[in-house]
């Protein structure tokens, strides 16, 4: 066993977490483990406690780099913050200090970019340092600028940093289409309906797990939202949010795929235990196609009393390759962040998979980091890799990709090598993964922090 510390490491090179694992693979796994919330559900959150005058406690949140960089943005604009235990307690203060944003934080997050629909309500002019995140090629962020100018918003940039300046009088939105199905898009558009005193008809929105949280939270504040979970979003927004609130984010259903993709990879059987099932039946509709077999436990409620959750237990399975291509879709389809899983997955099958990421360029590259552990991933395009399986994994010593899921993929890979492996500088899998070796660990994994 080893201890992360109370909370995650920071971006230096500092900081109580190991920066490399050892890892001895070829070792099955077993026993039960929960489902953390959802890292995107919550940074989504902390962003909209913004919009609050009152006192927001969130629970449960998972302590990951994530959570700690929007933080500390929070702090340095003067929100305070607590933890106790599990839960994060976040009080506003007067008035926000725009002046002294902490900009090294704020340029490590593509979060920073979803303060921008909270602040115009407040701050006819502000500052902002460009958005960053893991490095998965070029997102532009007109989207966000299309819906949030329907609000009054202009946004400069010049200098690294997003210069904003809001109309004194706006006419209402009325109807708001996004051109493009994004998440934090959504959210921003949201988040700026919230406190505008108008009904808001949002067309084109995502509905995806971390939109539907944001939702739920701003009913718990008095908003009336009609139309979560589905396409077509309208706020019927209040000028003015002043409430105590306390809420329950729902688990992650990336950590709940990554979880399921490790029995797969070790060919164990292994239950997860609060999969958010309704934002993870397409991926395993998808591997029952390749052979998978597990079992699936009765639906429950989640903390929030609206996500439905159930514990899945994941057999050996022989698996096949499918027939079609795989790729992402906005929800319901598969979940872009959980596409790379099945490069992981497609190398345990028989045969030959074609696997399309169109919304990154980079992220596919990264995925060849697999063919160092025996994989055979042949890169086609910046968007396309075909996958051979099965393979026989060996190990190796491999350098983290600045990219969150590939760098699990690696980490997982490496639990089905035979040998020790080596996963060097792993600061990346903290941005959205709390203490996911030790967790590991605690079902059979032999992983050693140096």
């Amino acid at each position: 066993m080893f201890d992360y510390g109370s909370a995650a490491p920071s971006d230096g090179a500092g900081g109580d977490a190991p920066r490399h694992l050892r890892v001895t693979g070829g070792t099955m796994l077993s026993g039960a483990i929960d489902v953390k919330t959802s890292k995107n559900a919550c940074v989504a959150l902390l962003c909209a406690s913004l919009l609050n005058r009152g006192t927001t406690t969130l629970r449960k949140v998972a302590r990951i780099e994530e959570v700690n960089r929007i933080l500390r943005v929070l702090a340095s604009m003067g929100v305070h913050y607590e933890w106790i235990g599990q839960d994060l307690r976040l009080t506003p203060p007067e008035r926000l200090d725009l002046t002294r944003v902490d900009a090294d934080a704020a340029r490590r997050t593509r979060s920073i970019i979803m303060f921008l629909g909270p602040l115009l309500h407040d701050y006819p002019e502000f500052e902002l340092p460009f958005a960053g995140g893991c490095e998965l090629g070029d997102r532009t962020v007109e989207p966000h600028m299309v819906a949030l100018r329907r609000f009054g918003l202009a946004v400069e940039t010049s200098g690294g940093a997003y210069r904003a300046t809001v109309k004194d009088r706006v006419d209402p939105p009325g109807t708001i289409v996004l051109t493009e199905r994004g998440d934090t898009v959504t959210e921003n558009a949201i988040m700026a309906a919230a406190r505008f005193p108008a009904v808001t008809v949002i067309r084109n929105a995502s509905c995806n797990y971390m939109v539907q949280d944001l939702c739920f939270y701003l009913e718990h504040l008095g908003i009336r939202i009609d139309g979560a979970g589905t396409t077509t979003i309208t706020v019927h927004g209040r000028e003015d949010l002043d409430a105590d609130v306390d809420y329950a984010p729902s688990e992650d259903p990336i950590e709940a795929w990554s979880l399921v993709s490790a029995a797969i990879v070790t060919d164990s059987e292994i239950t997860v235990r609060r999969v958010p099932i309704e934002f993870t039946e397409i991926e395993l509709a998808l591997a029952e196609e390749m052979g998978l077999e597990y079992a699936r436990g009765p639906e429950y409620l989640a903390e929030n009393g609206r996500t439905r959750l159930a514990d899945l237990t994941v057999h050996p399975s022989r698996l096949r390759a499918p027939m079609d291509k795989i790729h992402p879709m906005p929800f319901p389809g598969l979940n872009i962040d959980n596409l790379p899983f099945f490069a992981l997955i497609a190398s345990c099958a028989e045969g030959s998979t074609m696997i399309h990421d169109w919304v990154y360029e980079n992220r596919a590259i990264y995925l060849t980091e697999l063919n160092r552990l025996g994989a055979h991933v042949r890169l086609l395009d910046p968007h396309r890799i075909s996958v051979e399986g099965p393979v026989e994994w060996s190990g190796a010593e491999v350098t983290c990709p600045p990219a969150l899921r590939p760098a699990v993929v690696l980490l997982l890979g490496m639990l089905r090598a035979r040998g020790t492996s080596e996963l060097r500088h792993i600061n990346v899998i903290h941005r959205g993964y709390e203490h996911l070796a030790e967790r590991l660990q605690l079902l059979g994994a032999e992983i050693e922090p140096f």
